[in-house]
């Protein structure tokens, strides 16, 4: 049998549907088992003993396979921070280009100048912790703590209050 679909609950599994129930002309399958493809016990012995040749290595070289449930939403949790970290490059691509037609002054391409390396440093943590997830998941061991958590939300901070005094210094008086 494969390894992976056969730790997630039928009910959860979306597999592929079969022709008529029927497991690799074996006989009939049970109800439990709708809807998958089950591979042959001689294939399934081969593949446990193939090398894993996914990358990265570091990553999928360690432990045992985790559920799939957890490391997909590992994954989709690494790729919400790439997506931030993308809209803040193209929100301080789209800031310079402002500025630069209205003639803002050069403090918005400083903010700019900002964003994008604050933008592409997201992106760096994203997939430095994604790495330490998975590696623990794989591992069975407890998850790490967002170590650039502290730091992400203390530059969001400062951020803000430079931005607000540069704004309430330009106000007219």
């Amino acid at each position: 049998m494969c390894r992976h679909p056969a730790r997630v609950p039928d009910r959860l599994y979306a597999g592929p549907v079969s022709d008529g129930g029927v497991s690799d002309g074996q006989g009939e399958r049970s109800p439990g088992d709708r809807g998958r493809t089950d591979v042959s016990p001689a294939s399934s012995d081969k593949d446990a003993d193939a090398p894993d040749r996914r990358r990265p290595r570091s990553v999928y070289g360690v432990g045992s396979e985790p559920d799939p449930r957890f490391s997909l939403a590992n994954e989709r949790t690494a790729l919400a921070w790439v997506r931030t970290g993308l809209a803040l490059i193209a929100g301080g691509i789209a800031l310079t280009s402002v500025a630069a037609l209205t003639g803002l002054p050069a403090f918005l391409d400083v903010v700019a100048l900002l964003a994008c390396l604050f933008g592409g440093a997201i992106a760096v943590i994203a997939l430095v912790s994604w790495r330490s997830v998975e590696r623990a998941l794989r591992r069975g061991e407890r998850l790490p703590a967002p170590r650039a958590l502290g730091w992400l939300v203390s530059l969001v901070v400062i951020a803000a209050v430079g931005v607000a005094v540069y704004a309430i210094t330009q106000m007219p008086r």
